[in-house]
């Protein structure tokens, strides 16, 4: 009877460690092509200083006016960061950068949203999970040179049908903007989401597992 609960309590020791990320920095930028495992959970800011952050739910900046994430760090699985930071290049060498707004989020999160904003077609049933709950999905915008946002006709998670690609009742500036954000991810290994011109996810995450690990901040 000793030996099993021993055995329990090992157990859930494990698990309770297992279920949170470090988000610590490293003192110098690491390489992502030396990961081995690209299903690993890993944070972005660990290896490049060429994105903008504005991680909103790490706010009360975002539609739940509530602050959701402990700090607002940006932790996804390696393949994703991979991609992520191919495309960035890309935007660099035509005088722009990725600025994100969201990243990996906890099915808890998720649960959430749901609560608020019941509708499919933009906030994903927990039932099923987001690709945001499996690492495989970033919320992001473009900025210039200067840090200014490019416009992209509406702010990030507007629910209604002008965010949505499909809707072109809008000047040209705002499309040849998405347009540009779009072709340059679509080149890098993601995927648009219809109603969203900021949702974009990683080819074939979806097949992926649902994630509710949290993070612990760096003091």
């Amino acid at each position: 009877m000793k030996k099993t609960f021993f055995l329990l309590l090992v157990f859930l020791v494990i698990s309770c460690k297992s279920t949170y990320l470090d988000a610590k920095k490293s003192p110098v930028l690491l390489d992502i092509n030396k990961e081995t495992d690209d299903n690993a959970f890993v944070n972005l800011k660990n290896y490049s200083n060429d994105f903008v952050f504005d991680m909103k739910y790490a706010t009360t900046d975002n539609f739940l006016n509530e602050k959701v994430y402990p700090c607002g760090e940006c932790f996804l699985r390696v393949k994703t960061v991979k991609s992520l930071l191919e495309a960035n290049k890309a935007f660099l060498d035509k005088g722009y950068r990725i600025k994100l707004y969201d990243c990996y989020r906890p099915i808890a999160i998720q649960k959430k949203m749901w609560k608020i904003v019941p509708n499919p077609t933009y906030v994903a049933n927990p039932k099923k999970g987001s690709i945001h709950n499996k690492g495989g999905a970033v919320d992001i915008t473009l900025v210039d040179s200067a840090g200014n946002e490019l416009n992209m006709g509406t702010k990030f998670d507007f629910f209604g049908e002008e965010a949505s690609h499909n809707y072109l009742n809008l000047s040209e500036e705002i499309l040849a903007n998405r347009k540009f954000l779009k072709e340059i991810m679509l080149r890098h290994n993601f995927k648009s989401f219809d109603s969203e011109w900021w949702h974009y996810n990683l080819t074939n995450s979806s097949a992926d597992a649902v994630s509710n690990q949290k993070w612990r901040c760096e003091d």
